[in-house]
């Protein structure tokens, strides 16, 4: 283990496949790629969908789908996390926890933008701090805050930005891009805070309505 890999720390927070490769392992994955990779899966599974991780998955989302197809050959329980149900995903970390009866590693994983298609190397991406902040933040509310620097840097830059979300993403990078292409409501669509409450977990590779007793 090395000084990234976050293991003394409940909640931890890294950037893409080789980050989550960096940090230890986790009992609890929540991949987040806010435009469009993760809101995709959870408005999809909340209409009664199921997201397979196949082609059209990585074609929508090079990076969402393979940090999601990386997070599952871990062996963690793989969580796709967005601003739209932010919360909902803190609430299932938590039933979890409970179920379990034992502690729970949460790696909480901004998956950011590739420089270009083909290429490994990841720019930050406004959306994703955001989004993935927004769990941290919402596991801090329910107790759930034993977080790395890292995660809590996250966490807290979400909260303070809370109200300038439509804004940021509309203004981001990779909001300007869909903004071009036409797609104007799908960035106003993924900004909307805790307007989902359905969680999807990958399981078989595919993403289904995560379901708790």
């Amino acid at each position: 283990m090395s000084f990234a890999d976050q293991s003394t720390y409940q909640v931890r927070a890294e950037w893409g496949v080789a980050g989550l490769a960096r940090l230890a392992p986790a009992d609890v994955v929540i991949v987040v790629d806010a435009l469009r990779f993760t809101t995709t899966v959870t408005d999809s599974v909340a209409a009664g969908s199921t997201v397979a991780l196949d082609e059209r998955a990585h074609d929508v989302s090079l990076n969402g789908a393979a940090v999601a197809q990386a997070a599952a050959g871990t062996g963690a329980i793989v969580l796709a996390g967005s601003l739209r149900n932010a919360r909902a995903v803190a609430n299932a970390v938590m039933r979890l926890q409970q179920q379990r009866g034992d502690r729970t590693s949460i790696a909480v994983i901004a998956c950011g933008e590739r420089v270009s298609r083909g290429s490994d190397e990841v720019r930050f991406a406004v959306e994703d701090q955001l989004a993935a902040g927004a769990v941290i933040s919402a596991l801090s509310d329910l107790g759930i805050d034993h977080t790395s620097p890292e995660a809590a840097v996250m966490g807290e830059a979400s909260r303070a930005l809370a109200r300038a979300c439509v804004h940021l993403l509309l203004a981001s990078g990779s909001g300007r891009e869909l903004v071009e292409r036409g797609l104007r409501d799908e960035v106003l669509n993924a900004a909307a805070r805790d307007a989902v409450n359905t969680v999807a977990v990958l399981r078989d590779g595919a993403f289904h309505a995560l379901v708790l007793d």
